[in-house]
């Protein structure tokens, strides 16, 4: 059967993984949901001027605990109340951190995720690593996401001004994170990983008016964006899977060839209200054919429309009001099943078969 780690995030767009229109209202097998990854307090001062965010939930699945992050990323515990203050305060932090910041998002296995208004992401970090020395996959996944995410933050009070021409650029953005996760993981706290990356950054048109979303997608690898639209039952966008070779993906890291600048694919997708986004690690199209996501999702937005038994007055059509939590849970238990099955037919198996592999589930 294939490897399973299934993070899978989903936003709906709505006039956000779906679309909103912004209106002025003042994560031994592991599972782990919720509706947005982690930010720093300071980061919730500063809201970009997009009229469009994601709605967001997201769900979890590995087959073992993600491994502690090394310091000086994770502060180990005081020895004892003699070591000095400013220590034995940070050590009861566990939040992990890289120049002074909290690293954005959260670990699953080997990858990472991260989840936010204007930002999806899901990178799959190569296991491998963790039987070699200084081998870290899961930190190299969430470093490069965490730096991605900062960049495109930046950018974003620039870009996402009604006045402004200018167009987000999340290949730059991601190459400066690659960049920058180099840096942080060279000596003398060397690190090494690979992880494969892909990301969608929601933005919005300014030479219309009203303004649409659209949507930056960006891939390296084979994880996967793709673009659902409800109303009319399709998929109407979905990235390409980028290999060497079968089963070795392109990938971010330690002794890969591969760079943002010169691998990574950028597209650019119109949206309309009621959009559904989905950023998913290769856990989930690995064990689920294109028309069983779509009507995975599509059963579940039904399903949560017609719950009743909810105390929430909020709107729930479309998925709103905590729709894509269900979302993503209801599709990463049924690409579980599918990879927990060893007698189970796959993609991943068709692609092994088409191989000349000998493959089951």
């Amino acid at each position: 059967m294939p490897p399973f780690r299934a993070p899978t995030l989903s936003g709906r767009l709505r006039l956000g993984a779906g679309i909103r229109r912004r209106r002025c209202v003042s994560s031994q097998a592991i599972t782990s949901d919720g509706i947005t990854t982690p930010i720093p307090d300071e980061a919730l001062l500063q809201k970009t001027k997009s009229p469009f965010y994601f709605d967001t939930g997201y769900a979890l699945y590995a087959k073992r605990p993600p491994r502690p992050f090394p310091p000086p990323f994770l502060s180990p515990p005081s020895g004892s109340f003699s070591d000095p203050l400013s220590t034995h305060n940070r050590s009861r932090d566990r939040r992990p951190y890289v120049n002074g910041e909290m690293i954005r998002g959260i670990t699953n296995g080997d990858d990472a995720v991260l989840v936010g208004e204007n930002f999806i992401g899901a990178n799959d970090g190569v296991g491998a690593w963790a039987t070699r020395p200084k081998g870290h996959a899961g930190l190299w996944s969430r470093l490069i996401l965490h730096f991605w995410a900062l960049e495109a933050e930046r950018d974003a009070y620039v870009t996402s001004s009604n006045t402004s021409d200018s167009e987000p650029d999340p290949v730059h953005y991601l190459q400066k994170a690659y960049e920058q996760t180099l840096i942080a993981t060279s000596k003398p706290t060397e690190w090494h990983g690979t992880t494969t990356a892909c990301g969608a950054l929601l933005h919005h048109t300014n030479q219309k008016s009203p303004a649409e979303p659209v949507l930056y997608v960006t891939n390296l690898g084979d994880s996967q964006i793709m673009v659902l639209r409800p109303k009319d039952q399709e998929v109407i966008y979905k990235t390409s899977e980028q290999w060497h070779w079968f089963d070795c993906p392109r990938q971010l890291g330690t002794n890969s060839p591969d760079t943002p600048n010169t691998n990574a694919v950028m597209d650019k997708v119109i949206l309309q209200e009621n959009d559904v986004v989905l950023a998913m690690s290769d856990g989930v199209p690995d064990n689920l054919w294109e028309h069983e996501i779509l009507q995975n999702v599509l059963e579940s937005i039904r399903n949560w429309e017609q719950n009743t038994t909810s105390e929430s007055s909020e709107d729930r059509v479309g998925g709103a009001g905590g729709g894509m939590l269900f979302v993503a849970q209801e599709l990463v238990k049924a690409a579980r099943v599918i990879a927990e099955d060893p007698f189970a037919e796959s993609p991943f198996m068709e692609r092994a078969v088409e191989e000349g592999l000998a493959m089951e589930g």
